[in-house]
């Protein structure tokens, strides 16, 4: 018989990785993967569970395919949706023959062939295995990668979901972090993205309280000759002198910070369960520019919050004024089921938040602007992602895959290559740039 499968990822970077592990798992075990659900012996989706809007369109994918499913053809459930929501799921997409959980995607062998009668054993439901120092095969999927240095998150945020979904925090084996850079380097990838619930909490949860400095020295020098090396997800008091000194000493650490701050008056922090130590961040942006003047800040903010007054909202609009913020993703809140924040009293009435979210993106937008137009005149490194009739489209450091702008370019360039630029002209959230022929890879 043969095995074929098709695999859809769905959600975040973190939920991208866990689909490219299944993925190299299932062919080294002789699958082959197909692009047309309908060539599929078994359809896999790797469901986000995160809020609404990413429930609804898990729910939406699964019900497609199952309703589309042929004789003999078993669809399985994977990640968040299955992990925090398998009960439902099974009533909401009747036509779901199996579900793995988070923290088992390494069983997804097994399962597979248990739902084609090629193993035996009973249906596999969602469980508390840990996958995260299961070894990956890691396959470029282009000139950029992320990889994931731990799985779950021991923070306490209110708000958020994702420890009842993924557990508490487990960092993965050093070892296999290395081994993994090694794989994506020898494919030619040329940046590697450090992704984890919070990146800066990495090995915590083994007794270390300050390892990321050390893991990004240890990257280094196994694949030294690895252009870019980006953090994502730093909670900002975990954020320490050593690893801003570590940032500023290596080139090939871009100079990007993602500082997901949530808010900005001490009460509504207090509320969500961070710290309110607003000062102290301001003191980290502060240390941050000192150390790297030209390095670029996102930061993600929840307006409408439980509770959330106009003058609290206004604090917020005061630090991005005052911190002048490159990148900033808004968010209006959600209220997840379990969570503690749920229960909170004084909900925002959702035309208020959704009047915050509007602001607070239009000055945003005005702030974007001026900071993109103090790069015209800089000459950067630009990885080309694309190209057609004529025109590329690449990014610099300042710019992380899939959330942040571009660079444009004239000219077809290959893929993949790290070409020098001249930026011309900003715009709000992209750059146009003039290409350098025969300067590659030099620094400012």
């Amino acid at each position: 018989m043969r095995k074929r499968f098709y695999l859809l990822s769905l959600g975040c970077p973190k939920n991208t990785v866990d689909t490219e592990a299944m993925n190299g798992l299932l062919e080294e075990a002789g699958w082959r993967q197909v692009e047309q659900p309908d060539r599929a012996d078994v359809l896999i989706v790797n469901t986000c569970g995160f809020i609404d809007a990413a429930r609804e369109e898990s729910y939406a994918a699964l019900n497609e395919l199952a309703q589309n499913k042929r004789p003999g053809q078993r669809l399985l459930a994977a990640g968040c949706l299955s992990q925090r929501y398998g009960e439902e799921l099974r009533h909401v997409v009747p036509g779901v023959d199996g579900m793995l959980g988070t923290r088992e995607w390494a069983n997804v062998v097994s399962c597979a062939e248990r739902l084609l009668g090629l193993q035996p054993g009973a249906d596999v439901r969602p469980s508390d295995e840990v996958s995260v120092v299961t070894p990956m095969r890691r396959q470029a999927q282009g000139p950029s990668a992320y990889l994931k240095i731990a799985d779950g998150c021991s923070a306490p945020c209110a708000f958020c979901a994702i420890p009842l979904i993924k557990g508490p925090q487990r960092s993965k084996p050093r070892a296999a972090i290395l081994e993994e850079a090694r794989q994506l380097v020898a494919q030619g990838v040329q940046e590697i993205i450090l992704i984890a619930q919070d990146t800066t909490a990495y090995a915590r949860d083994l007794g270390e309280k300050d390892a990321m400095p050390d893991v990004i020295e240890s990257i280094l020098k196994t694949v030294p000759q690895l252009p870019w090396l980006r953090l994502m997800y730093t909670y900002p008091q975990h954020v320490t002198p050593w690893l801003i000194e570590t940032m500023a000493a290596h080139p090939q650490v871009c100079h990007y910070l993602d500082l997901p701050l949530q808010h900005a008056h001490p009460d509504t922090l207090r509320r969500m369960n961070r710290s309110p130590d607003v000062e102290g961040v301001r003191q980290l942006i502060d240390n941050l520019r000192q150390a790297m003047p030209d390095i670029a800040l996102r930061t993600a903010f929840i307006v409408g919050y439980p509770g959330e007054t106009e003058e609290e909202f206004t604090a917020l609009l005061d630090l991005m004024t005052e911190m002048r913020f490159d990148k900033v993703g808004i968010f209006t809140y959600s209220p997840e089921e379990g969570t503690a924040a749920a229960n909170l009293p004084h909900p925002v009435p959702r035309e208020i938040a959704e009047d915050r979210y509007a602001r607070a993106m239009e000055l945003q937008r005005g702030i974007s602007l001026v900071r993109n137009q103090l790069q015209v005149g800089r000459t950067l490194d630009v990885l080309v992602e694309g190209a057609e009739q004529g025109i590329s489209v690449g990014r610099c450091y300042r710019d992380a895959p899939e959330i942040d702008g571009y660079v444009l370019m004239s000219g077809e360039w290959p893929v993949g290559q790290m070409i020098r630029a001249r930026i011309e002209h900003a715009m709000e959230y992209d750059l146009e740039g003039l290409v350098l022929v025969g300067h590659h890879h030099a620094k400012d």
